[in-house]
């Protein structure tokens, strides 16, 4: 289609790189085949997040790793920015010297 879009993402491996390396190399691909990529974005990242943890488990318990990643993705689609992210990473927008507050961390005494 004609609508620009650009994708960028950060992984941080905890116990080693495995899990951070494999959601680097799937986790734009399952959100660039998503069925909703067009038509709802955020959904698009929140599912691919959840297909991509799914088949690194699957992965990780045949091949017996133990690593994890934290992720944060940003996800432009025309003149809107959506923003995804798993565990403690963060997003930072700032605008004209000004942070913009783009997501709540998470954190231990968060629901």
């Amino acid at each position: 289609d004609d609508i620009d879009r650009a994708y960028f993402a950060v992984f941080d491996g905890h116990g080693g790189v495995d899990a951070a390396n494999y959601s680097a190399t799937h986790l734009h691909v399952n959100v660039g085949l998503h069925k909703e990529i067009v038509k709802n974005p955020a959904e698009a990242l929140k599912c691919s997040f959840q297909k991509t943890d799914k088949m690194f488990l699957f992965k990780a318990k045949r091949e017996r790793l133990r690593s994890g990643t934290t992720g944060v993705s940003a996800l432009i689609v025309g003149n809107k920015l959506h923003i995804a992210w798993l565990g403690d990473s963060q997003v930072m927008l700032v605008q004209q010297g000004n942070a913009v507050t783009l997501m709540e961390p998470h954190k231990p005494e968060r629901e």
